[in-house]
């Protein structure tokens, strides 16, 4: 995993989205171990205790659990990784509405542009 920090958003934030998008993209599975604090601190070069709030807020939205003496491993409910890979597509679909209408587009012209954009993906 490797993640470009952004000085703006606090970085254990950012280590919440990365795990959460590696999630998404089945990068990472139900019930696969994430690597332990220490690890994962040294694989981005940050404080370990940064690395635990992440872990402890992923945690906190029943994303991840800890099984004591063993480590931190991603949730097996199913239903919950897909509420969560929806959650990020809402997020995403909600931000470029707000800003594709902020260039003064109507919903009938976001939804054709969007139309045109998956017809030449499909082609």
């Amino acid at each position: 995993m490797k993640i470009e920090f952004d000085e703006k958003i606090p970085i254990y934030l950012q280590i919440m989205k990365a795990i959460k998008q590696e999630i998404a993209t089945a990068n990472l599975k139900a019930g696969d171990k994430l690597p332990s604090v220490r690890e994962m601190a040294e694989i981005l070069k940050v404080n370990p205790n940064t690395v635990q709030r992440a872990y402890q807020e992923l945690e906190r939205e029943q994303i991840t659990y800890t099984q004591r003496g063993m480590g931190t491993f991603i949730t097996n409910d199913v239903q919950k990784l897909k509420s969560l890979k929806k959650e990020m597509a809402m997020e995403l679909v909600t931000s470029f509405v707000n800003e594709i209408k902020n260039l003064g587009f109507n919903t009938d012209e976001i939804i054709e542009i969007v139309k045109e954009s998956l017809e030449r993906e499909v082609k």
